[in-house]
């Protein structure tokens, strides 16, 4: 493992060393806190799926060792001499993105995640040319532009996973105007990212439709996270009794699937958002499509200013995410628990936390 100059600081994460999908435990430099950068001790850090497709290499792009690890949640414990927004103590995240070039129009508008030259928080490839290494570790050291301040009234646990999931469904919630009151929303899929969109569609005064393969996961959609309709996406009856119901959708399915019948719950001129990526191309028919004058758009993550603004509306509803903690001993047990999709609705690892931050 090459090591930049300025890398001193002794860290303890976990790693995939190959492609066997189990993380170990693995010691690693990062780099001195510079003038720009905050450094962070990481209390908690989410399971996203794109932690298991990277441990195992499934998008044949992992740089070995990876340390996963991008819903992270700390307390601040040095600040540089050129940060005046966080101070030692303060409660912060950082979530997918830990560099971009800062200068092009998107970098210029705060959408630096649609920059040409976005580091990953982890297996990135940083400003220094060093690779980047996840919160799956008990310290971060974070350039202050990718640092968000976490709201007091936020558990720093259930908070931890709206840096990836949370900002991946409001980010096309802002844009698509989904977040004014009295729209219809449908949901596909109700894992992590479909559990955020029910609880921000709910905090903004949409109807929100859950639509799943799953009949069991009507009454937890029903009881748990007050969606009002539940549609059993393979029930043709219940599928055609929906027809033209919905303004928007937000699809966080990551197996393939076709989108016709999915464009057929929209109504003339409705907006279905593709969050989540399946490895094969989706079916999309294009009937459905010019009959109905229907949008079909994709949206990744989010900037840092929406992100900040996402979580400031978070504290203002109080919306965290449904988790489950893991230990730092049983993180191999919760991925194999995800890749079957047997988590109510993220884990997150207990890295150095307690519950009452």
């Amino acid at each position: 493992m090459e090591v930049t100059p300025n890398h001193t600081q002794t860290v303890t994460g976990w790693a995939a060393m190959d492609e066997s999908g189990k993380v170990e435990p693995f010691v690693f430099k990062r780099r001195e806190n510079g003038v720009d950068d905050v450094t962070i001790k990481v209390q908690y850090c989410g399971m996203c799926h794109t932690d298991l497709h990277f441990i195992q290499n499934d998008w044949g792009i992992t740089m070995y060792p990876v340390v996963p690890g991008h819903e992270i949640t700390g307390v601040v414990t040095k600040v540089g001499t050129n940060v005046s927004g966080f101070k030692v103590g303060d409660r912060v995240g950082v979530g997918c993105i830990s560099a971009s070039c800062l200068d092009c129009e998107h970098c210029r508008r705060s959408e630096e995640n649609y920059c040409d030259k976005v580091t990953l928080t982890y297996n990135g490839i940083f400003w220094d040319g060093s690779v980047t290494y996840g919160g799956y570790s008990n310290m971060l050291v974070a350039n202050k532009r990718f640092v968000v301040r976490i709201p007091d009234n936020l558990p720093l646990d259930a908070a931890a996973p709206l840096l990836c999931a949370g900002i991946t469904v409001y980010s096309p919630m802002k844009q698509h105007g989904m977040l004014q009151s009295g729209g219809n929303l449908g949901v596909i899929g109700l894992g992590g990212l479909g559990h955020v969109a029910v609880k921000f569609g709910k905090a903004f005064g949409l109807r929100v439709t859950v639509i799943s393969t799953s009949p069991a996961k009507e009454r937890e959609a029903r009881e748990r996270l007050k969606a009002d309709d539940f549609i059993v996406s393979t029930n043709q009856k219940q599928m055609q009794a929906m027809t033209r119901s919905l303004d928007y959708i937000i699809d966080t399915v990551s197996a393939k699937h076709s989108l016709g019948p999915i464009l057929e719950l929209l109504k003339v001129n409705g907006k279905l958002v593709l969050v989540a990526a399946p490895d094969q191309p989706v079916e999309l028919p294009s009937f459905p499509l010019i009959f109905g004058k229907r949008t079909v758009s994709g949206s990744m993550t989010g900037g840092l200013k929406e992100t900040q603004e996402m979580l400031d509306l978070c504290g203002e509803h109080n919306i965290t995410c449904d988790i489950e903690l893991v230990s730092t001993d049983r993180i191999n047990e919760a991925l194999a628990r995800l890749a079957r999709n047997d988590v109510r609705y993220r884990f997150v690892i207990n890295i150095g936390g307690n519950s009452k931050l």
